[in-house]
């Protein structure tokens, strides 16, 4: 099975893209594995920057192909917030902190204002090839409370309308089907033979 390294020490994220690269016939390395010291600044002002950013700068480090995401969550109510900063919303990757920031900014908002989306840019980089990005989205509603133990992150009130459940209500393999991170890796999914050969 061919590897693939992922820009990530989100554990969450990780199992994430193992679901979604398994099938595809790839083994995922994380930086857990080949980069456990470095630590690269998130600076970008867009998902896109982002995933760029750590996709290249891991990829100089290592002088091999790798694939970064950026992605969060952005509330239409809140003028795309927490976007970028989804992860230190409220402080620094505290998921219940940053769910009861969302939901206390959002206690006025009525069902039908509470639209959002998860959001997903992912980038490969890598010697000799020119960096790509592509984007996937996950359309939802912000729930009133939580619901479901699965996932991470924002998940617990990330409701599904389509699904009539919640992100955590569901197996990582529906949630694979439908979300923000698995729609952008089908998306790339396409163009990885061809760059990891």
């Amino acid at each position: 099975m061919k590897q693939v390294v992922i820009a990530t020490k989100n554990k969450g994220k990780a199992k994430d893209f193992e679901a979604l690269f398994h099938p595809l016939g790839y083994e995922v390395v994380t930086m857990f594995e080949v980069a456990p010291e470095m630590e690269i600044e998130e600076t970008g002002t867009t998902f896109e920057e982002n995933a760029v950013l750590k996709a290249e700068t891991l990829a100089r480090a290592l002088q091999t192909i790798v694939i970064a995401d950026d992605s969060g969550l952005a509330v239409d109510a809140l003028g795309g917030e927490p976007g970028v900063y989804s992860a230190r919303y409220a402080g620094d990757h505290d998921d219940e902190a940053n769910i009861v920031k969302v939901l206390e900014n959002l206690k006025d908002v009525p069902e039908a204002e509470r639209t959002a989306r998860f959001c997903c840019a992912l980038a490969i980089a890598g010697p000799n090839i020119t960096t790509t990005t592509v984007f996937g989205t996950c359309e939802g509603v912000i729930l009133h409370e939580k619901r479901g133990t699965n996932g991470f992150g924002y998940d617990p009130v990330f409701y599904v309308p389509h699904l009539n459940r919640a992100m955590a209500e569901l197996t990582p393999e529906e949630k694979g089907a439908i979300s923000h991170r698995g729609n952008a890796i089908r998306k790339l999914a396409a163009t990885l033979p061809t760059l990891m050969k």
